[in-house]
């Protein structure tokens, strides 16, 4: 059974001065524990990033092998057809991995669900910064780092900031601090929802949250 929850934030400035206005966010959460969901979609995600293109020969289509290594009878050793028998050095290989393609199927509704339960979970964990997307007009690491200074942000963990669109500079700005990860509202996933310690959202993701994952 679901249930709706509210939550609403004061955005802060890029200079850490806390507004006046005030952003809700409201989200359909399972009444009960939504860990069998957020594993499922996990799951999934993994699945997903998975290329599945490792490759091996069978006997079949290794080369050469196609002479019968010796006569079947009188030579006192075992009975071989071919020198690509998986038995033999350089022969094919037995059960070994083909291309394949993992693909475990979940619905549109139960993925919105689990992420907003993800969301609503992390609430006390997420900060609202105002402008962070053109707040940034120089693609340099230290005025990232200022910001991260101003809004309290413990850079020893692991950050998700999550944007409406990502700008350039905002990009190479966080791209070389490895507890950053930068991403869309519109490419959310539980998997770097769960692994933040601390999110940081602007007003225009939340915006995009309502409209693509929201009721």
């Amino acid at each position: 059974m679901t249930i709706q929850k509210f939550i609403t934030y004061s955005p802060l400035d890029i200079n850490g001065k806390q507004l006046t206005e005030s952003h809700e966010l409201k989200l359909n959460v399972l009444e009960n524990s939504g860990n069998y969901l957020l594993h499922k979609d996990i799951v999934r995600h993994s699945n997903s990033q998975t290329q599945g293109t490792s490759s091996t020969k069978t006997r079949s289509e290794v080369r050469g092998g196609g002479r019968k290594p010796w006569r079947q009878k009188g030579t006192g050793r075992a009975r071989a057809g071919s020198s690509r028998s998986p038995l033999w050095k350089g022969g094919g290989v037995i059960f070994g991995p083909k291309p394949k393609k993992v693909f475990l199927k979940l619905n549109k509704k139960e993925r919105r669900l689990a992420l907003q339960t993800l969301l609503y979970n992390k609430k006390n964990n997420i900060i609202l910064v105002e402008d962070l997307e053109n707040g940034i007009s120089e693609p340099k690491t230290k005025n990232f780092l200022k910001i991260c200074e101003y809004c309290k942000v413990n850079l020893d963990q692991k950050i998700l900031v999550i944007v409406s669109k990502k700008t350039l500079p905002l990009k190479l700005a966080t791209q070389n601090l490895k507890n950053i990860e930068l991403i869309s509202a519109s490419n959310i996933n539980t998997l770097s929802l769960l692994k933040a310690k601390q999110i940081i959202l602007t007003p225009l993701a939340i915006n995009d949250i309502k409209e693509i994952y929201c009721d």
